[in-house]
């Protein structure tokens, strides 16, 4: 195991790329099953959820060959439609597959999924959404066996806009016969990259983006070659710590209408942001302002992957906010983490009223999952003397080398071992 050593104190300067959005490659990889040529995806961010990902689909029979950060994915040899527990406890996402395999081999027994420990994020809405479209469906003994022999096309109503059951549903009616409408549809980005994805492979897809997404069933997908998006999330964290630490950062390779939520935020707090093309240039001078009242939401909302980093931000802004947290109910672990370092923080239900402090201190802290473990770093790098963060297990799932990233921007950061 390794850590996060961090002397804060120091301002940031320069310019950094963003690598793609694993909320972008994860259910593009499970889309690769459905297909049975090569499939050529580049800007491969080497995350370890996305290395999870590549796992699962290995031990579905595919064959992967990685160049660089382009990496080759062949579906001829895939000819098992089972997930065993061992790979879905890795990630989450495994459940995106599920869909894939319907669309494919019209069965599919899959284990419950794991990843991050922010609270209930229940598979019933994908179950229940599978059901409407005829797939017999029973669950025991930890595993979800599916028969899809059924499946017809058909409307199916999200009870939630979520972005998994979205992806699901629009990978497993791809080759259905007819028209699927899915109504009430997430609409984030990653939604519409899917979308782009499927499209190019010859699906035929419209309304990603919208709350009316329509699938027409299409016989075969062909082999494509395809640049996921960028990670806004991972671009929102950095504009983060520019306005926490000071300094003038641009960053590289994101749409900002894709982060118009957190724009709006941070223009609350008297920084600078400048949006050229697909640059984001932040420069902040002085002590920031608190925001006042942040809400998550589903897109276009401020996303929930935001909300610990921008907490972090309040801690030492002027004057005080209330962080409301409406999509997941166990999101606040980090909160006792940063009290730790003299954060001034209080929790009732889902509701964080943090006042802020001029001053944190370094402490040796803990993450315990992706976004709150990206918060304690963003904490340390402001705070006076040493930080340690342990849980870089978790900050690697959805950051490239974050520590060489902020140390390019003038940070004193380093991984060291336990």
């Amino acid at each position: 195991m390794s850590k996060f050593l961090i002397r804060g104190g120091r301002k940031l300067f320069g310019e950094i790329s963003i690598s793609a959005a694993k909320n972008s490659y994860l259910p593009i990889l499970a889309a690769c099953v459905l297909c049975d040529d090569k499939i050529v995806l580049h800007n491969y961010p080497y995350y370890t959820d996305t290395e999870s990902m590549c796992k699962i689909l290995a031990s579905l029979g595919a064959r992967i060959v990685y160049l660089d950060d382009t990496i080759i994915i062949d579906g001829a040899s895939i000819n098992s439609s089972n997930i065993e527990s061992e790979l879905a406890s890795q990630v989450r996402s495994s459940i995106f597959t599920l869909g894939a395999l319907l669309g494919r081999f019209k069965k599919a027994r899959v284990a419950y999924p794991g990843g991050c420990e922010i609270g209930a994020r229940p598979i019933d809405i994908h179950i229940e959404s599978f059901r409407k479209l005829g797939v017999k469906i029973i669950e025991k003994h930890g595993y979800i066996y599916c028969d899809a022999s059924q499946m017809h096309s058909g409307s199916v109503v999200l009870e939630f806009p979520s972005v998994g059951a979205t992806e699901s549903l629009m990978m497993a009616s791809v080759f259905v016969k007819g028209q699927t409408k899915i109504l009430n549809a997430a609409k984030e980005p990653e939604i519409v990259d899917l979308q782009k994805f499927l499209n190019s492979m010859g699906a035929k897809i419209s309304g990603a983006g919208t709350g009316e997404i329509l699938i027409n069933g299409v016989s075969k997908l062909k082999g494509c070659s395809f640049v996921p998006i960028n990670d806004r999330i991972v671009a929102g964290t950095y504009m983060i710590a520019t306005v926490m630490c000071g300094g003038d950062v641009t960053i590289k390779g994101v749409k900002a209408n894709h982060l118009a939520s957190l724009l709006d935020k941070l223009d609350k707090t008297a920084c600078s942001i400048t949006v050229k093309n697909d640059k984001i240039r932040v420069q902040a001078t002085n002590r920031p302002m608190a925001i006042g009242k942040i809400e998550t939401s589903v897109y276009p909302g401020l996303p929930t992957d935001l909300q610990a980093q921008i907490l972090a931000l309040q801690t030492i802004s002027q004057g005080s906010s209330i962080v409301c947290e409406n999509v997941f109910e166990s999101r606040f672990k980090h909160i006792p983490e940063l009290v730790k370092m003299g954060a001034d923080v209080h929790i009732k239900d889902r509701v964080a009223f943090v006042r802020g402090v001029e001053k944190l201190y370094g402490a040796s802290v803990t993450g315990m999952e992706l976004r709150g473990t990206a918060s304690l770093i963003l904490a340390g790098l402001v705070a006076e003397g040493y930080t340690t963060v342990s849980g870089s297990k978790h900050i690697d799932r959805g950051y490239r080398k974050i520590e060489d990233e902020l140390a390019s921007l003038g940070a004193d950061i380093k991984r060291v071992q336990d």
